[in-house]
């Protein structure tokens, strides 16, 4: 073993968290840009619903629409401070900018160095595979969890002005949900890319969740028949309780028990299967 080779690994296992460390360090602008949109996304939106709100012309273009395009999108407490959020912000442009940026980092880390060929140099110097898989998800983790503060400090900044009459609980928990369905997207497709090692593959598995959730969930709220659908979307796991509206429910929690789970098959697919180069 070379002198440089040793002296590497030694790096590695004397500072803590290396891979997460390196992992934030090398994607900390793109946070920023996606902080920025996330940003632009809700000043934009919230300051409107003072001005629309209670508007008669607004409201009479709400029922003009059809019935099942207004439950598909739920927007049938739109007139609502927490349904005008939860209808233009968390549950639509915000949703989809979190899984967009969810599914991107979530394909990547392991899947994405693998197609490179640079994750046989990561395992090279002297850190394992639970490590790789755990620390870069960390790095995932902290960024989602920063975009989820950010856009809670936002709405608590906009509540007064734009009049949305939100309480503290409902924005945390309206952050909270958000911050689950980015995890469980990020999650899946870290644990396709470990599996198969194809990120391709992994962007498709992580999209194919976020759709299918919203897509179960707009079913579901067509009618009654419909409603078991909802069993099986991560989206109404989120927003099926009203977070914005009533606060926390335990149905919000098998986000975070389902990401679990799927980083630990990412963990164990991972140690047991070669390392293409």
């Amino acid at each position: 073993m070379s002198a440089t080779m040793q002296s590497s690994r030694a790096a590695v296992r004397a500072r803590p968290l290396p891979l997460l460390r390196r992992q934030l360090a090398e994607t900390w602008r793109g946070l920023i840009g996606w902080s920025l949109g996330l940003a632009g996304v809700v000043g934009m939106y919230l300051p409107l619903y003072s001005t629309i709100g209670g508007n008669p012309e607004f409201l009479a273009i709400i029922e003009s629409l059809p019935p099942e395009l207004v439950a598909a999108l739920s927007y049938d407490q739109i007139t609502t401070g927490a349904g005008y959020t939860q209808g233009t912000v968390h549950g639509l442009i915000g949703f989809v900018l979190v899984t967009i940026a969810a599914v991107a980092w979530g394909s990547s880390i392991i899947a994405g160095d693998e197609e490179r060929g640079t994750l046989e140099l990561v395992l090279a110097h002297g850190v394992g595979r639970t490590q790789v898989v755990l620390e870069r998800f960390a790095a995932i983790a902290l960024k989602l969890t920063a975009l989820a503060v950010l856009l809670g400090l936002m709405v608590l900044g906009l509540n007064e002005p734009a009049a949305l009459e939100l309480s503290l609980e409902g924005i945390v928990a309206g952050s909270v949900a958000l911050l689950g369905l980015g995890l469980l997207t990020a999650a899946v497709g870290t644990m396709t890319g470990a599996i198969i090692g194809r990120r391709t593959i992994a962007v498709g598995a992580a999209s194919g969740v976020a759709v299918l959730g919203y897509a179960l969930n707009a079913l579901g709220n067509q009618n009654p028949d419909l409603e078991w659908m909802h069993v099986l979307s991560p989206y109404f796991w989120a927003y099926g309780a009203a977070p914005l509206a009533d606060g926390f429910d335990p149905l919000m929690g098998l986000l975070y028990a389902v990401s679990a789970a799927a980083l630990t098959v990412a963990v164990i697919a991972f140690r047991r299967r070669d390392v293409a180069v």
